[in-house]
């Protein structure tokens, strides 16, 4: 979904000081000034601060989930493992490329803050949908009930958020573009990694249950 250079500052201005300050805490004037914008066009493009946050929150989660779907139809050919690992890898990136943002829906959703759960129940459940799909694919298996794979799944979309609401673990190494690509590749290779073991403990089970 793109945007005008106007809305574009508003909306950058926004996250940082949402991320800084919180919702409450910021004032439309305080989100002008940053933008270098007049109040007024604030009031234009988005009808006060409600609007802006709903309209950051939806520009979010859109935008969101396009990368997942353009990622799972750009790897549909590959292995259910080698799919996810490219998933985690995109879905990753593009939360550390929206950091401030991502901090603060996360931190909003860990309040259960009932403007932003109302904005992002539907996406959040698309999000889920695509997750599941994939990472029940790659570890089915006969040993594993319905309550197994969905404590799996849980530690994996745990994985996915957790440095967005433990971010001041990381403030002090992650400060430039560098250093967020070098997260991302790292944060997501660990990842991949922990789905590596699955995958081998998956496929162990399923030889031993193979008749020989």
């Amino acid at each position: 979904m793109k945007i005008n250079a106007s809305k574009q500052k508003v909306l950058e201005a926004a996250s940082s000081l949402f991320f800084q300050k919180g919702f409450h805490g910021t004032s439309v004037r305080d989100i002008a000034e940053k933008a270098s914008v007049n109040v007024s066009l604030i009031s234009y493009y988005f009808k006060g601060k409600q609007g802006l946050l709903e309209y950051a929150v939806t520009h979010y989660y859109e935008n969101y989930l396009t990368v997942i779907e353009e990622t799972i139809e750009d790897v549909k050919t590959l292995s259910p493992l080698d799919q996810l690992k490219e998933l985690i890898f995109h879905i990753i990136q593009y939360k550390q490329s929206n950091h401030q943002l991502s901090c603060f829906i996360q931190r909003e959703l860990s309040l259960d803050s009932v403007f932003v759960r109302e904005m992002a129940v539907t996406y959040l459940a698309k999000e889920n949908y695509y997750i599941r799909n994939l990472f029940f694919t790659l570890i089915k298996d006969q040993k594993k009930n319905e309550d197994d794979r969905n404590y799996l799944l849980m530690q994996l979309k745990g994985m996915l958020i957790t440095p967005y609401i433990m971010h001041n673990e990381w403030k002090n190494q992650v400060v430039g573009s560098y250093s967020h690509d070098v997260f991302v590749n790292k944060y997501a290779r660990n990842i991949q990694q922990w789905l590596d073991f699955l995958s081998k403990t998956n496929t162990t089970v399923a030889n031993q249950n193979t008749p020989r």
